[in-house]
């Protein structure tokens, strides 16, 4: 990444000097349709450039509080392919799809109460995103830098919040997505008031991640003792563990067994205590668990699994809703969508299949990123897509300073989950959420964001 940014910043530069897209004016929303009524705070919806012939779609809502001086916080959705806009209208935007997919409701535990709200459909061909010259192969790099000029465009559509203070968050293969940019800014850009990074059930690290799923199947009863006692035989010395690229070819036969076992029976990977939705196939959903969660495994090839044809949605998830809301002719009329781009669906097959991975640990650039920012990596405990014992190990792993041991935080008299604080940097769990943390506990998720904008503890 350190090799590539000093040529593509000056594109960068060339960009933003020269490159010019529609006026602020031509991106508000002025009538969303499906709302009980308009909403008082101001909208836009519409396009950002990014490298090359890339048009970004962003959909950005001021606060409700006092925008004027309220932090800018960046959202971004993983997959990698999948859109933002499921942040939007299934988790912690103003207005949340009802089923009906015609209307909305109006979020209680919206963020934007408290910030400006920017949500980024990236890479290109994701969403309403696209490129003029339909090249939607990519890598980390390339996506962090396109994530970056398309930043940059933003604050000069927006120059009036250019002196907020900045946030990047996301969750998923936002693991990659929020520290990459985060670090791009870092390096490229002293005008844009980033205060920190804030990351949710993210991909933090391959190998920890695996390796902790393995323990979480165990000890959820998820799978028994014919499994566990041969993993602990052939992937175990000594107490430490290797289920990840173990070069003991009767412990990756075994791995990926008791991987399989539990993974293709029907359980919701996002949510272990939820109801599956969608897709039924469970070669399908271990096409899924196995590429986008292990497809940097060195002993992927193990993994023979008749793959089908794929949908456009991750297993489990009923997007039914918002694929219809946001098709809908008028709404993206509203939305400034170009009428000749496709249907809007959560996730682009395409992008995904094609996608480059790069980074199979963050840690040198969170640790990087945490001598300038505060950072904040959160986590439902139900999730088995990217576990909290993985992410719990990522972080503590990183050999930061303890300033306040794990105890738990409440909402009223109720236990939310645990929180431990580090030098900058704190982890948070919060019991009963799945992998969309604000889609499951809107108001625990609520009072940690706010007080992590706040920089006030937990409690």
């Amino acid at each position: 990444m350190q090799n590539t940014f000093d040529t593509s910043l000056f594109i960068v530069f060339v960009c933003i000097a020269f490159c010019s897209g529609l006026s602020v004016k031509d991106d508000i929303v002025s009538f969303l349709p499906g709302l009980p009524h308009q909403p008082t705070f101001q909208q836009y919806s519409g396009y950002l450039n990014a490298q090359g012939t890339k048009k970004f779609h962003y959909w950005f809502v001021e606060s409700q509080g006092n925008p004027e001086s309220d932090p800018v916080v960046l959202w971004l959705n993983g997959g990698p392919g999948c859109s933002s806009l499921d942040g939007f209208l299934s988790e912690h935007g103003p207005f949340l799809v009802n089923s009906d997919g015609k209307t909305l409701h109006y979020n209680p535990y919206s963020w934007n109460k408290v910030a400006n709200m920017l949500y980024l459909e990236s890479p290109a061909g994701v969403g309403y995103s696209y490129s003029d010259d339909k090249n939607y192969t990519t890598n980390d790099d390339i996506v962090s830098m396109d994530n970056y000029v398309a930043l940059l465009d933003f604050f000069k559509k927006f120059p009036q919040f250019v002196k907020n203070p900045f946030f990047v968050t996301g969750e998923s293969y936002g693991g990659v997505y929020v520290p990459t940019l985060s670090y791009r800014i870092l390096q490229g850009n002293s005008t844009i008031n980033m205060k920190g990074f804030a990351i949710g059930n993210g991909l933090l690290s391959v190998q920890q991640n695996q390796n902790s799923l393995v323990y979480f199947g165990y000890y959820h009863g998820l799978f028994g003792d014919e499994y566990w006692d041969p993993l602990q035989k052939y992937c175990c010395t000594d107490g430490s563990c290797n289920f990840y690229n173990s070069t003991n070819q009767q412990c990756r036969a075994v791995v990926v067994s008791a991987l399989s076992s539990f993974l293709t029976i029907g359980l919701n990977m996002y949510g272990l205590y939820q109801n599956c939705s969608g897709l039924t196939s469970h070669d399908v959903r271990l096409f899924y668990a196995i590429r986008n969660l292990f497809n940097m495994m060195s002993n992927q090839k193990d993994n023979n699994v008749y793959l089908g044809r794929l949908g456009l949605s991750p297993p489990c998830i009923n997007s039914t809703a918002a694929n219809k809301y946001l098709n809908m002719p008028t709404v993206r009329e509203a939305l400034h969508i170009p009428s000749g781009l496709p249907n809007w669906t959560i996730c682009s097959e395409f992008v995904n299949k094609n996608y480059k991975y790069i980074y199979k640990t963050l840690s040198p650039i969170v640790l990087k990123l945490i001598q300038h920012y505060r950072g904040m990596v959160y986590n439902g405990d139900t999730d088995m897509a990217c576990n909290f014992l993985g992410d719990q190990e990522f972080v503590e792993s990183l050999g930061l300073k303890v300033l306040k041991e794990r105890r738990f935080w409440k909402i009223g008299p109720q236990i939310a989950g645990f929180v431990k604080y580090f030098e900058k940097l704190y982890f948070v769990t919060i019991k009963g959420a799945g992998h969309m943390v604000p889609e499951d506990k809107p108001s625990q998720a609520f009072k940690m964001f706010t007080s992590f904008l706040a920089n006030k503890p937990l409690q």
